[in-house]
């Protein structure tokens, strides 16, 4: 063997090795990870397991997605999406002021009973008055005087909220309707306090 083609083999396995520790890796992550946790309360070890998009989402974090994909998974969760069927999209702003306040629900540290918050704003600026707040997601101040509160924009909004996946496949917003984290009634507030003229987020 020359030295030109030792120095080319050497290159070829330095590639190789990686790559396959790589796939180990990515086979084994889930039960790494859940020896890792242990269940405390209503916590199970089954929110470590993935729907098909969020598995997707995973394969695909390091590289862009495939459009065609990508566009696949966004019209499935936009199918998936359901409206009200009474066709009320909008509640009471003050309760959905409280829902976007509260951050408890779904933690160990809770029970069945517990009435889930949407922690809103941790993401999100929403009213003016509020000055705590994350900017991880875009600011929703005057979200429904910059919109409107067409059917249309209700709609949108609506989906948005209960799956935002539906608009870009890989996002972390939580999906409030389709994890079931809030209910119908309570994404009617929710919509309110975005929506609603006499909401303090439209003033």
């Amino acid at each position: 063997m020359t030295l030109k083609s030792f120095v080319a083999a050497a290159a070829l396995v330095a590639v190789m090795v990686p790559a396959a520790q790589a796939q180990t890796s990515q086979a084994d992550v889930l039960t790494i990870m859940k020896s890792s946790f242990k269940e405390r309360g209503i916590a199970k070890l089954d929110r470590l397991d993935q729907n098909e998009l969020q598995k997707q989402c995973s394969e695909y974090s390091t590289r862009p997605m495939p459009a065609p994909m990508k566009a696949a998974l966004e019209k499935a969760a936009l199918d998936d999406v359901k409206y009200p069927a009474d066709g009320r999209f909008l509640g009471d702003w003050k309760v959905g002021e409280r829902i976007a306040q509260s951050g408890v629900g779904l933690q160990f540290s809770d029970n069945e009973k517990t009435v889930n918050g949407g922690n809103c704003y941790a993401c999100h600026q929403i009213s003016k008055e509020e000055i705590s707040y994350g900017n991880i997601g875009p600011t929703l101040y005057q979200y429904g005087k910059l919109r409107g509160n067409t059917v249309e924009i209700q709609r949108y909004t609506w989906a948005r909220i209960w799956n935002a996946h539906a608009f870009n496949a890989c996002n972390i917003m939580p999906r409030y309707g389709a994890a079931g984290i809030l209910s119908e009634e309570q994404i009617r507030h929710v919509m309110a306090l975005l929506l609603d003229p006499a909401s303090p987020v439209n003033r």
